[in-house]
């Protein structure tokens, strides 16, 4: 490798070969994005993640809806950077960041740097009522997915069992908080999954009297689209047998149900898709943030007083041409990555990057279930079965692997035939067993 690294006695990596060092934290899209168009650079690349895999978020519900596996939608970051020769990857948590002595800091050692990539996503935001969190689990992580995947078929199963119809119906009830993408793809998904995959598995109960239950505070789902977009969605979950509450915010939550305006919600499974809180990385920097921890980045996505640290994707809040904030989506957070590499390579050579960030907006998507989903592009907009399919196309174009492409498309197609989902698999520990001392066993 150019430039091997060695670890000296006081925990500090560096470079044998005097090559700027461009440390980039997170390998979500953005960070991975910013490594890749830096591949070739006459640079030395750490990245740094507590996960050796980078994850494609937008299809990580249908794990949780055990419609793909955890490997179809993720990959080893040593595999995805193994060419570049400029690039150590690191498996740490980062801590702390000291932007005068320019280092930053893992819980096991330190790395100093030229230029800082700030990448490190968002968490889930329960608005300060984080004692919720153990009862509405979020969708962020592969952890989550397939937490959220064994609550829903672990309800199944208790309903198989249970003998009093109010226990039963309180099972078999499924709430997901929070009417964005996320929350509207879950929805479609957890009706599908009960009213098609499950209807014929089970003999003592009829899944297909499953409730779910989609609760927005705002007057509408789909706030990011337009209104048309939003009824649209708004018809064909009701179709699907989703029951919109809309209005309403969550005003407690509980491993019984959920409270909305006062009114008490029995349900047997919990899941929050209603906002996101940025990561410590203004509190690290000692920057200005947002109400969500976000970075208020400038033109060129460096952070306040600190030219030389980029913070990009869910960590900054990035303003389009009329003033409004960017989406945290994945685009974004790729062409940010690309446009931070530009800007250090410009650097390098002694070029002053002057133009300012800039987003193209290549659209957004948003499926609603089975043979239905929304596109919009400007002033064209698509939605129904046509729109399903190029939603899927774009999908599966932008998985980084050949294998994931062809595994994913084979299983969609088997599923679009077939109704059925093959990830069934209720892993992990069972926190009723394990609060009555009870063995914790997976069930296939």
């Amino acid at each position: 490798m150019h430039g091997s690294f060695g670890r000296d006695s006081d925990l500090t990596w560096k470079s044998s070969v005097q090559r700027p060092k461009v440390t980039i934290v997170g390998a979500g899209f953005g960070g991975l994005s910013a490594a890749r168009a830096l591949g070739e650079a006459p640079v030395e690349i750490t990245l740094i993640d507590r996960k050796n895999y980078h994850l494609f978020q937008p299809l990580l519900y249908q794990v949780a809806t055990a419609a793909l596996s955890p490997a179809d939608i993720a990959w080893p970051i040593r595999q995805l950077v193994r060419h570049q020769r400029n690039t150590c990857v690191i498996l740490g948590e980062v801590i702390k960041v000291d932007p005068a002595r320019k280092v930053v800091n893992t819980r096991e050692m330190e790395f100093s740097y030229d230029f800082l990539v700030l990448a490190t996503g968002a968490a889930h935001s329960y608005f300060g009522k984080d004692e919720w969190a153990p009862y509405a689990p979020g969708l962020k992580s592969i952890e989550n997915a397939t937490e959220i995947r064994r609550r829903i078929l672990i309800a199944f199963e208790r309903a198989e069992m249970e003998q009093d119809p109010k226990v039963r119906s309180r099972l078999l009830t499924f709430v997901i908080v929070g009417g964005g993408p996320t929350g509207v793809e879950m929805a479609g998904a957890i009706a599908e999954l009960a009213r098609k995959a499950l209807a014929a598995d089970f003999r003592n109960i009829d899944p297909q009297q499953t409730q779910v239950l989609l609760i927005e505070a705002g007057p509408r789902i789909l706030p990011a689209y337009s209104e048309n977009s939003s009824h649209y969605a708004e018809i064909v979950l009701t179709r699907l047998g989703v029951d919109l509450r809309l209005g309403h915010p969550v005003t407690d939550c509980h491993a019984n149900g959920v409270a909305v305006s006062g009114r008490h919600i029995e349900a047997g499974t919990i899941i929050w898709a209603a906002g996101v809180a940025a990561s410590p990385a203004a509190t690290w920097l000692g920057v200005p943030a947002d109400s969500n921890g976000r970075v208020l980045v400038g033109p060129q996505l460096t952070a306040p007083g600190h030219d030389d640290v980029f913070v990009i994707g869910d960590t900054a809040v990035v303003l389009d041409n009329e003033g409004k904030p960017l989406p945290g989506v994945a685009p974004v957070a790729k062409q940010e990555g690309a446009y931070v590499a530009n800007v250090i390579e410009a650097r390098i050579v002694g070029k002053k990057q002057t133009q300012p960030f800039n987003y193209h907006n290549r659209g957004m998507l948003a499926t609603i279930g089975r043979r239905a989903a929304i596109i919009e592009f400007g002033v064209v907009k698509l939605k129904g079965r046509l729109a399903w399919w190029i939603w899927g196309l774009v999908h599966i174009y932008f998985l980084i692997s050949l294998r994931s492409r062809l595994i994913v498309a084979t299983q969609w197609l088997w599923s679009y035939i077939t109704f059925e989902r093959g990830a069934r698999l209720i892993t992990g520990l069972d926190s009723n067993s394990e609060a009555k001392g009870g063995d914790s066993s997976s069930v296939t």
